[in-house]
């Protein structure tokens, strides 16, 4: 049998050239336990994570509280709602925005006014709306820009625009009525012969057009704007005349103007009375046709296209040449329905003055002849 040797037992073992004294010093450090302060990093990480956590609770809890505040500096339409909750910040909209809104409008033309309210208008706000963005602009940002604002009194500056419903039908009315009682067409310069055969001139004006356009674009921003002008002139643009009055004489080179009363024949040429002939008219039952008329045809030494009438007998229909029976003589100038101006033969001359021909106008060879000369298709005549 072998005998068991004991384990071996640690040892330290003494350096060459060290005492016994500093070599049991030695050996007594190394055997101490560890000291506590090797722990204290631990200990101020966990309650640096402790207050962290405390940290984010409290801020977590002051952000919460908050939810249902409007942060400052956020507006709708102007209008401050910073620091209020949502029923607060509806009455504020109901009465500095909605209220204003319904106030009354004027048009203004002149001697015309015309009206229009907000409640006319149907103006409404989504007010509820309004206030949920609002809240929803204040919650911007994170948690911790949220909390900074709110402790250091910051503000988001922020001014949400309000979207104003109307009626666009009460509108469009509206201008509708301002266009029936301003809108004046222009006036073209006219001549107008008088009663006794004087012809006059009759001044161009100028005409008025609203603006539809940017009328109602105008009580669209009065109806929809608290802080908009309540009273809006009318827009409107001139129309000018097709004939102004400085036109007017070239317009008119000739112009006849018979008068029965007095069996003169005026003519007129660029407004100015050049010429007055002697002349004759139709007898009682044949009368020359009174009214606005103008020339339709000339011809020189025309010939007689009788008319189917009773006063023609048996001529009726035929063709009369030139010549000797042939009561037109010289010239002839249509002008209705068959009836025209034309010379007579000087044997007739004592009918001038007189209601003797069967509708037309009578005129002595001289005058007819100047007269042709001085006048064109298309020339207005007008008999008294």
């Amino acid at each position: 049998m072998h005998a068991v040797r004991p384990a071996p037992t640690a040892r330290y073992v003494m350096p060459v050239g060290t005492s016994r004294g500093a070599f049991a010093s030695d050996f007594q450090r190394r055997s101490r336990p560890r000291r506590a302060s090797s722990r204290a990093p631990l200990v101020a990480g966990a309650l640096l994570l402790l207050l962290a956590g405390v940290l984010l609770a409290g801020m977590y809890l002051y952000d919460h509280s908050r939810r249902d505040i409007i942060a400052n500096g956020v507006r709708i339409a102007g209008v401050d709602l910073g620091g209020l909750k949502p029923e607060a910040a509806r009455r504020r909209l109901d009465s500095e925005l909605l209220a204003p809104l319904r106030r009354e409008v004027r048009v203004n033309f002149a001697t015309h006014t015309f009206t229009i309210t907000g409640r006319q208008a149907r103006v409404s706000l989504d007010v509820n709306r309004l206030v949920q963005q609002a809240l929803a602009r204040s919650r911007s940002g994170s948690i911790f820009t949220r909390t900074l604002r709110g402790l250091l009194g910051g503000s988001v500056n922020a001014n949400i625009p309000a979207a104003v419903n109307y009626d666009h039908a009460v509108v469009r009315a509206l201008t509708a009525r301002v266009r029936a009682a301003v809108d004046r067409p222009a006036q073209d310069a006219t001549v107008q012969p008088s009663a006794s055969g004087i012809l006059t001139a009759v001044a161009s004006q100028n005409g008025l057009h609203v603006d539809s356009t940017l009328l109602g674009a105008r009580v669209q921003y009065s109806i929809t704007h608290p802080n908009a002008p309540s009273s809006i002139a009318v827009p409107v643009h001139p129309v000018r005349p097709s004939v102004t009055t400085s036109q007017l004489a070239a317009r008119y080179p000739s112009y006849i103007v018979v008068d029965r009363s007095t069996f003169t024949l005026r003519l007129y040429q660029h407004l100015k009375l050049t010429n007055s002939y002697p002349i004759a008219v139709g007898m009682q039952g044949l009368q020359t046709p009174a009214g606005r008329w103008q020339i339709q045809w000339m011809q020189v030494d025309p010939p007689w296209y009788v008319p189917h009438a009773s006063w023609t007998g048996s001529l009726a229909g035929k063709v009369i040449p030139p010549g000797p029976a042939d009561p037109l003589k010289a010239r002839y100038m249509a002008f209705a329905n068959g009836a025209g101006i034309h010379g007579i033969d000087p044997s007739e001359y004592g009918t001038i003055g007189h209601t003797a021909s069967h509708g037309c106008i009578r005129m002595t060879i001289p005058d007819v002849i100047d007269l042709y000369s001085k006048v064109s298709v298309g020339t207005p005549v007008y008999i008294v």
